[in-house]
């Protein structure tokens, strides 16, 4: 039903123990899912090789290196073979809830996007797979000590493959990107789908390699080529416009976002800025 896909970063040091994690996680949803690792990256082919998932190693990339969003998403829809494309950035663990919500979102229409919130925690060692309460045990330890981030953190996309045909070349990893991805399915009247209260992701927290850590990213010349891309914000959106969200009984109307917009239109006008701008991963 799903194909997964992420593009790693070297798998060195700490976020090289989160991504393992990660795509581990990834390698146990049931229904077992096609996973694609992109780029080629030091131990990516490797992970890819000892857990049995492809490689697609070669990405265009910017002249420092930066791979562009648009190439990304062309060649992982072209090289899927199920009907279901997820892509997923590559600290993220992923528990039985979000095959469940995924597969209902599927069934639900034939147009979708499903997206949702993360939730920060710090985890520093491999997680122990072979117990049989795994899932159990880190759910319970996010819920003791996570940070539920905001509606402009989203580290997930689930969508049918083929919908995203025109994508602009932004840059992965330097703010606006995801933030685009909601609103180019607005902008096509495809329905997007809230999934923060079934689906619990898990982000495990790591540095950045910017010079100037996160709010270097923002303010980069990368981070600035790709506000100007999504028309400093007019092209981007979080899950606060998603139109649908999960609710107890499925699939429901936003009801809350939509509150939650037309009080926020009553406030007055704030300057755009890294509030407001999409996250890095």
């Amino acid at each position: 039903m799903l194909t997964l896909v992420a593009m790693p970063k070297p798998f060195d040091g700490h976020i090289g123990v989160i991504q393992r994690n990660a795509i581990t996680s990834w390698t146990l949803l049931r229904p077992r899912a096609e996973i694609i690792l992109l780029g080629n990256e030091a131990g990516v082919s490797e992970i890819s090789a000892e857990l049995g998932l492809r490689n697609i190693a070669e990405i265009r990339r910017n002249e420092k290196s930066t791979p562009y969003l648009d190439d990304i998403f062309g060649k992982a829809q072209e090289a899927a073979a199920q009907p279901v494309v997820c892509y997923v950035n590559s600290d993220i663990v992923l528990t039985s809830d979000f095959m469940r919500a995924a597969a209902g979102a599927a069934a639900w229409r034939g147009q979708f996007l499903m997206a949702g919130r993360r939730w920060d925690i710090d985890i520093t060692e491999p997680i122990d797979f072979c117990r049989a309460n795994w899932e159990e045990r880190l759910r319970d330890d996010v819920a003791t000590r996570a940070k539920k981030r905001s509606v402009s953190w989203v580290d997930y996309f689930v969508f049918p493959r083929g919908m995203y045909q025109e994508v602009p070349p932004l840059l992965l990893g330097r703010m606006w990107w995801d933030n685009w991805l909601v609103w180019k399915a607005r902008d096509m009247n495809v329905p997007v789908i809230d999934a923060s209260p079934r689906v619990r992701a898990i982000h495990q927290n790591h540095g950045y390699a910017h010079p100037g850590g996160f709010f270097g990213i923002w303010q980069s010349e990368e981070g600035q080529w790709n506000e100007r891309l999504v028309g400093g914000g007019a092209h981007a959106r979080t899950l606060r416009d998603a139109n649908y969200k999960f609710g107890r009984f499925g699939i429901r109307p936003n009801i809350e976002g939509a509150i939650d917009k037309w009080w926020r239109s009553l406030r007055p006008k704030k300057k755009s800025g890294a509030a407001t701008a999409g996250k890095t991963a």
